[in-house]
């Protein structure tokens, strides 16, 4: 019989806009206590740590995780952009499965600064310069923030290529916001309409307006691995488990189409689908509930083909159907996902894996998808990575 990794506990800090927050160490602890309270175990009890994050110093992971507590294990310090917590889980849970320890903890934080993202290194060569010289030659208006310019760019693609309308991309948001007024962690929880969101001011004309796109936020999220003979030891039942896992990076062909689309990851989404799928044995037909990274409502619509939910092509009618709501064939981002929860980069993907867990448990609240087994997380960052887990209830 395979043995799993089960996820023991798990916690979240309410995600804050950037100045209405507290300090990041005082953020993670706070969520690393609760996944410990979850799981009903001690910090003592954890035998490594890996913490993700973007904005900040080296070593910040052991200033937040010493708030909880000094017991000389180690900590590492991940950075993956925007995947950075999913990055985090990865390693936690391949430490665990692999025997290395029997218990492991993920966390993710970031203290964000208000607008838009932009590189703190300014000497040396940017990690994104072959990116961003695509870009240059298939898009253009460098006078855009690099993120816009990046999901904009794929936006026009999949509207020239497939008669993408700019409704259904707010379509997207606005469920975002009808699922996120049931998160009370959430940092957007107002309803908007289709019509409100295409009233909001323009980013880019035809394209993307401002509620398109995911607000910058700050906050905390923990989860808590531990192996079958941990669980039996502690006297402790996980409800949860990873049935399987895929991270990959990007292949040499990002480079080579001048597609806009494949540059924001979705080449890696569809290679980590796939990677993760025949692992499990569990299609994009058997997924019940989703957490996908909708850092822009465009990013959403991509990623519902590129996770096969439909074909390539087909997005928009899936939208139009319903199809990524309560209801519908998958229900994707419950807790209101980046748009509306918000992307505290090095937490997004621990709180993915929060709401996920509390979706698998059946402990939701007013978000649970009915009779949900299975769930897939998926985390994407630029320069490249993609990170795909799928979970399932523990025997």
């Amino acid at each position: 019989m395979t043995k799993y990794v089960k996820v023991a506990g798990v916690g979240m800090t309410q995600f804050k806009k950037p100045g209405d927050n507290l300090p990041y160490q005082e953020m993670a602890a706070n969520a690393v206590n609760q996944a410990l309270k979850d799981a009903n175990i001690l910090y003592s009890d954890v035998e490594e740590a890996y913490a993700g994050y973007v904005y900040g110093d080296s070593t910040s992971g052991q200033r937040a995780v010493y708030e909880v507590g000094m017991t000389g294990i180690p900590v590492f310090n991940v950075n993956n952009n925007c995947a950075s917590g999913s990055s985090a889980i990865y390693l936690a849970h391949k430490a665990v499965s692999s025997g290395s320890v029997d218990c492991a903890l993920a966390f993710g934080f970031e203290q964000m600064p208000s607008g838009a993202l932009k590189s703190h290194w300014d000497d040396r060569p940017d990690p994104l310069d072959r990116f961003n010289s695509v870009i240059d030659d298939i898009y253009g208006h460098p006078d855009l923030p690099m993120t816009i310019r990046y999901f904009a760019a794929a936006g026009r693609e999949h509207m020239n290529r497939h008669g993408t309308k700019l409704e259904t991309f707010a379509k997207v948001r606005a469920k975002a916001s009808r699922h996120a007024m049931r998160n009370p962690l959430a940092l957007l929880r107002k309803e908007v309409t289709v019509e409100e969101v295409l009233a909001s001011s323009s980013i880019v004309p035809g394209v993307m307006t401002r509620l398109m796109a995911c607000p910058p936020t700050c906050g905390a999220a923990a989860a808590i691995f531990v192996s079958d003979d941990f669980a039996r030891r502690k006297n402790i039942n996980p409800r949860v488990q990873i049935l399987g896992q895929s991270l990959v990076s990007d292949a040499k062909g990002t480079f080579e189409g001048n597609s806009a689309i494949t540059l924001i990851g979705y080449d890696m989404t569809v290679n980590a689908a796939k990677q993760v799928y025949e692992k499990t044995g569990i299609g994009p037909g058997d997924i019940d509930v989703c957490e996908l990274h909708d850092c822009f409502a465009q990013n959403e619509l991509f990623s519902y083909e590129a996770l096969g939910f439909c074909k390539p092509g087909e997005a928009e009618a899936f939208v139009e159907s319903n199809s990524n709501t309560y209801g519908g064939k998958v229900v994707v981002n419950p807790s209101g996902g980046l748009l509306s929860k918000g992307h505290p980069l090095g937490a997004t993907g621990l709180a993915q894996c929060y709401e996920l867990v509390h979706q698998l448990r059946g402990s939701a609240d007013q978000r649970q998808v009915e009779n949900a087994r299975f769930a897939l997380q998926h985390n994407v960052g630029l320069g490249g990575v993609a990170v795909l887990t799928v979970y399932g209830q523990a025997a």
